[in-house]
């Protein structure tokens, strides 16, 4: 990281105040004015650009590999005998277990190998997964995005039914004997609910910085197609991966080895879905700057061809930032969302609060290092993702517009429309497997699940780098939002004021709180008494 970040600090800031320099700030944001030539970049985060291509190179061959063997023939490259390496070991000195007679041999034995040791068993389930998450991914965008008011209807609808859901997939795995996913499931719908009780009272502003975000989208069809393509360059892969995976569904491993491999192979398939929906939001977060900051698609300042630039510097010199923010941000970013909840309904517990508190700050700081706004720094400059991630934190916590960011929860509200999509995907598929083969029903209806998420997540990713790029804007030079929505830019000022004085006197709260509980010393008589001297004035 400290090779890719070497000659960063005379970059200069992603955005010069004010609009009128909208010149300056397609320099810094590697576009030109006009006639002007675009800025070479240079390639950051190589060795995770390296080390994301060796993986696919990897995990593509093993794929590939375990799917032929069952391919029409079963154990077609004499894999088989590598399953002993996972039995259980036999200790020194212990009989060996006796040795059954085999069977007489049999013509028809030889010839009929069953349907659930062969690839061609599971790919068709996999196949339906793929076709079923697409449908909702396209579905998903034309509904929010292709009218003004359509997000508002389809991001409520995911908010208020995910807890039903998880409730109706929890009573199917009870109906199916899993008792350990019905438990699951059931624990999952109430976290879910208990979340949105804790933050009810921000959804308000959520659906209103949400609406604003769809607004933009809606203004650029062009990203749209862009996500739409993204989907379809997904798909090819899952091809590819649902093949792999209907091979070790079809490759007996004893003591659950088949579920560590598809925790492997579904942790890699995770990261390339992550890279793919990162790479659609530095796109649409460049599109998205650059409207901002020339006032509108159609201005003459707009550089020509701005969405092929774009698609162009996520694609080669920023592409080894993205690979390295798409493994921890995720993770990151949802961990901060429930501590934030949980935090915000703990009350005067004093004990528990100081235990929230520590694993909040911790959070925090992995936040500064690792969060999404960083993929709108790496769209405008260029830079390494550490960089770029505590550059955008830096520029929210100096302009206080972190609290407005701490306050709104539209990640959260269309992580929910995600997970909504992957449990409609994985139902289906796993309804349909329980009536072929009921005993894979369960690895094929959660790994299906994984393939939903991420197809609905690469059209989602399109409203939430809107949102970013909103804040990013707004914290740069409000004025650029003032020009864009006079009203919106109102409603933003006035809930950002609400939400510093809101954290002024929590701290005032906090720190008479744990003063009341020391001696009467001089320093503590003398801070009231300013206190109450500042209140009155």
């Amino acid at each position: 990281m400290s090779s890719s970040e070497e000659g960063e600090s005379a970059n200069p800031s992603p955005c010069p105040a004010g609009p009128a320099a909208a010149a300056a700030v397609a320099g810094a944001a590697g576009v030109g004015v006009g006639a002007a030539a675009w800025p070479r970049r240079r390639c950051r985060d190589v060795f995770w650009l390296v080390v994301f291509l060796l993986h696919l190179l990897v995990f593509g061959g093993a794929l590939a590999l375990t799917g032929l063997n069952r391919f029409g023939q079963a154990d077609r490259f004499n894999i088989d005998r590598f399953t002993n390496l996972t039995a259980a070991p036999r200790f020194a000195g212990s009989p060996e277990p006796a040795r059954e007679a085999p069977p007489p041999p049999s013509l028809e034995a030889e010839e009929v190998t069953p349907k659930s040791e062969l690839t061609e068993s599971y790919w068709p389930y996999y196949g339906a997964a793929g076709a079923v998450g697409t449908a909702l991914a396209w579905a998903w965008l034309a509904a929010a995005a292709g009218k003004k008011d359509g997000g508002r209807v389809v991001m409520r609808a995911a908010v208020h039914s995910l807890t039903a859901y998880l409730a109706v997939v929890s009573v199917l795995c009870f109906w199916g004997k899993h008792f350990f996913w019905g438990v699951a499931f059931a624990v999952g719908g109430a976290l879910h609910f208990l979340y949105v009780m804790s933050v009810l009272d921000r959804f308000p502003f959520t659906m209103l910085v949400l609406q604003k975000a769809v607004r933009m989208v809606w203004e650029l069809p062009d990203v749209m197609r862009i996500a739409y393509a993204f989907v379809l360059v997904m798909l090819c892969w899952m091809a590819l991966w649902s093949f792999g995976v209907s091979g070790i569904l079809a490759f007996h491993i004893p003591n659950g080895g088949q579920w560590w491999a598809l925790l492997i192979f579904s942790v890699s398939l995770f990261w390339t879905g992550a890279v793919l929906s990162n790479t659609v939001h530095v796109i649409v977060s460049g599109m998205v700057f650059l409207v901002l900051i020339h006032g509108g698609q159609a201005a003459a300042s707009m550089p020509p061809k701005p969405l092929l630039k774009s698609l162009q510097y996520a694609v080669t010199t920023s592409f080894g930032s993205i690979c390295y923010g798409s493994l921890f941000t995720a993770a990151i970013r949802t961990l901060r969302w429930e501590i934030r909840g949980i935090r915000s309904k703990i009350g005067n517990n004093e004990c528990l609060l100081c235990c929230v508190d520590f694993l909040f700050h911790i959070v925090e700081t992995l936040v500064r290092f690792f969060n999404k706004y960083a993929y709108v720094q790496i769209a405008i400059n260029g830079q390494s993702f550490n960089r770029s991630a505590r550059d955008a934190w830096e520029l929210f916590q100096s302009t206080g517009v972190e609290a407005l960011v701490a306050y709104d929860c539209s990640g959260a509200v269309l992580l929910m429309s995600t997970i909504l999509g992957g449990l409609i995907t994985g139902t289906c598929t796993g309804v349909w497997t329980y009536f072929k083969q009921s005993d894979k029903a369960i690895m094929v209806g959660s790994t299906s699940m994984l393939m939903g998420m991420i197809l609905v997540g690469v059209t989602v990713v399109v409203v939430e780098s809107a949102v970013t790029s909103i804040y990013i804007c707004y914290a740069e030079d409000p004025r650029l939002i003032q020009r864009w929505d006079p009203d919106f830019f109102d409603q933003m000022s006035e809930a950002l004021h609400q939400r510093l004085q809101y954290r002024s006197a929590r701290a005032h709260q906090i720190l008479n709180s744990r003063l009341d509980q020391l001696p009467n010393t001089s320093i503590c008589k003398n801070y009231r008494c300013s206190t109450f001297v500042q209140r009155d004035i």
